[in-house]
C-alpha cells in the first residue's frame, strides 16, 4: 500500500530538530514514511492536502476505555477518587465482552477523530465470567485500524482485604500471573511497526498486594514488556500507603522493582523534590492526565519541574468516566492552560505540550524510534487539518503551538495510521458511525440497568 499526501501547507515534524516543512509532499509505503519533500512517487492513494497542516499522530498513554459507558453519572459527579471508585465498581463489576468491545470502539473512535493514532488502555477489571476482554479490545482496534497497546491489568485486594473493589473483580496472584503470561503470548508483538503490544499493569498500590507487584515486575522483565500503574494520584493514596506500609508510594514501588525506563506511572501528582529526582535518574516515566485530575479534585502534577529534570512525560485522557470524553487534543490544550495558570512563565510552551502528546507518549510506550514524529523511516501515523476552516482564521502563524494555544473545535480532517486513512473528512472510514452509536447506546443502557 502506497499513500501520497500532496501539497501540505505546513508539516510539523516534532523531530529532534523541531523542523517545520512548508509546501511539501509526504510519501509512505507499507506503513513507513519514505520521503518528505518535493518528491511525488506513484501511489495507490493520493490525498490533496492543499491548505492543510500535518502533525504526527497523537499517542494516548493512559486510558480506561470501558469507562465510556459510565460517563456523566449524576451520583458520582462531586466525589473524589476513593469514594468515586467505590461507587463505580458496583457498575464495572458487570463488564462483559460485548460491553468492552463496544465501549472500546466508541472511545477509540472518538480519539481517532481527534488525531490520535496510538491508544494505550489500562484495563484492570476482569469480573468472574466476564469473558475474553482483551480479545474483545483487540478486535475493536483491528476493526477501527488504530495502533493499540493493551494491558493485562489486575487487582487482588478486595474490600475484605482493605482494598476498594468488590470480591467479584479481584483474582488470586497465581491466576493473574498465568493469564498475564498467556496475554503476552497472544497479544504482544515486539516487531518494528507492530499494531498490537501489551504491558503488565496492576491497578494501583491500594488495590494490589506486594506479591502481585513483585511478580508482575519479574515477569515483565523476563518477557521484555513494560510496566504501568497509577501512582501518587491523591493525598488519600499517600495516607493509605503510609498507614499500611510505613512508606510513601514511590518508595514502596521502588522497593518492589518498579522504577526504570520500562516503567511509567499515571498521574504522578504528589511527588516531592527527592522523588522527582529519582524519576529523572532512573528514567521512570509519568503520564499526565490534567482533565481527570481537575474533575476529581486530585491536584496539579508538577510537569514544569519534571520536564526541567528530564523526567519522561506523556499525555493521556485517563478514564472516560473521570474525563467524560476521549479527546487528546482537548487534553493538550487543557494541560497548556492549566500550567500557564499555575506556573506562569515556567509552564511548558504550546509546542512542548504537542511534543508531550506525540513523542512524549511514544517514549513512555518504548516506541520513540517508531512513532511520535514525522521522519523518514518511521511509521506513517499522522493527522491533517484544514487551516482554512473558520475557527482557525488568523491563527496559523505558528502551527507548532496552534493546537495548545488556539485548540481545535470539531474533528480533524484526516487521520492516517500505519499508512492507511482511518478518518476522512472528519468521519471514521472503517466502521459505520451511526450504526456503532446506536449499538453502543443500546448496550450502555442495558449495562447500566443491571
Amino acid at each position: 500500500m502506497r499513500l501520497l499526501i500532496q501539497n501540505i501547507r505546513a508539516l510539523v515534524s516534532c523531530d529532534g530538530q523541531d523542523r517545520v516543512y512548508e509546501h511539501v509532499n509526504l510519501f509512505c509505503e507499507d506503513g513507513i514514511i519514505r520521503s518528505i519533500g518535493p518528491e511525488a512517487p506513484a501511489a495507490d492513494q493520493v490525498l490533496d492536502a492543499r491548505g492543510m497542516l500535518c502533525y504526527p499522530g497523537l499517542v494516548n498513554a493512559h486510558h480506561h476505555l470501558y469507562q465510556c459507558f459510565s460517563r456523566n453519572l449524576p451520583q458520582v459527579q462531586n466525589l473524589e477518587l476513593f469514594d468515586w471508585l467505590t461507587a463505580l465498581y458496583e457498575i464495572w463489576k458487570n463488564l462483559d465482552e460485548d460491553v468492552v468491545r463496544l465501549s472500546s470502539m466508541t472511545a477509540m473512535g472518538e480519539l481517532m477523530k481527534n488525531g490520535c493514532t496510538t491508544v494505550f488502555d489500562h484495563h484492570y477489571v476482569f469480573p468472574a465470567g466476564g469473558g475474553d476482554l482483551l480479545a474483545a479490545q483487540s478486535e475493536a482496534a483491528r476493526a477501527l485500524g488504530v495502533r493499540m497497546h493493551l494491558s493485562r491489568g489486575s487487582m487482588d485486594l478486595s474490600r475484605k482485604d482493605g482494598g476498594l473493589p468488590p470480591d467479584s473483580v479481584v483474582q488470586r496472584v497465581d491466576q493473574i500471573m498465568a493469564d498475564s503470561q498467556d496475554a503476552i503470548a497472544r497479544f504482544h508483538d515486539p516487531a518494528f511497526g507492530s499494531m498490537t503490544r501489551l504491558a503488565l499493569a496492576p491497578c494501583s498500590p491500594f488495590s494490589v498486594s506486594e506479591e502481585l507487584l513483585r511478580q508482575s515486575a519479574i515477569l515483565a522483565r523476563e518477557a521484555h514488556v513494560r510496566l504501568h500503574t497509577h501512582l501518587c494520584e491523591t493525598l488519600d493514596e499517600e495516607r493509605y500507603m503510609l498507614e499500611r506500609t510505613g512508606m510513601r508510594p514511590l518508595a514502596y514501588m521502588e522497593s518492589l522493582g518498579w522504577t526504570g525506563p520500562d516503567v511509567w506511572y499515571a498521574h504522578g501528582i504528589h511527588f516531592n523534590d527527592r522523588e522527582l529526582q529519582l524519576l529523572a535518574r532512573t528514567g521512570t516515566g509519568v503520564c499526565h492526565c490534567p482533565v481527570s485530575n481537575m474533575k476529581l479534585s486530585s491536584g496539579v502534577a508538577r510537569i514544569p519541574e519534571m520536564l526541567a529534570l528530564g523526567v519522561p512525560v506523556g499525555l493521556g485522557v485517563d478514564g472516560s468516566a473521570s474525563n467524560d470524553g476521549s479527546n487528546l487534543l482537548e487534553e493538550l490544550r487543557t494541560a497548556y492552560l492549566l500550567h500557564r495558570l499555575h506556573s506562569s512563565e515556567k509552564a511548558p510552551s504550546g509546542y512542548q505540550m504537542l511534543k508531550l502528546a506525540t513523542l512524549g507518549g511514544a517514549r513512555l510506550l518504548g516506541r520513540e524510534t517508531e512513532i511520535g514524529s514525522l521522519e523518514v523511516g518511521k511509521c506513517a501515523d499522522l493527522f491533517l487539518l484544514d487551516a482554512n476552516r473558520l475557527e482557525l482564521v488568523g491563527a496559523c502563524q505558528d502551527p507548532k503551538s496552534l493546537l495548545a494555544t488556539v485548540g481545535l473545535k470539531g474533528p480533524v480532517d484526516y487521520t492516517v495510521v500505519n499508512g492507511r486513512v482511518t478518518v476522512a473528512q472528519g468521519r471514521l472510514t472503517n466502521v459505520d458511525e451511526e450504526k456503532l452509536a446506536e449499538q453502543a447506546n443500546q448496550k450502555a443502557a442495558d449495562y447500566l440497568s443491571r
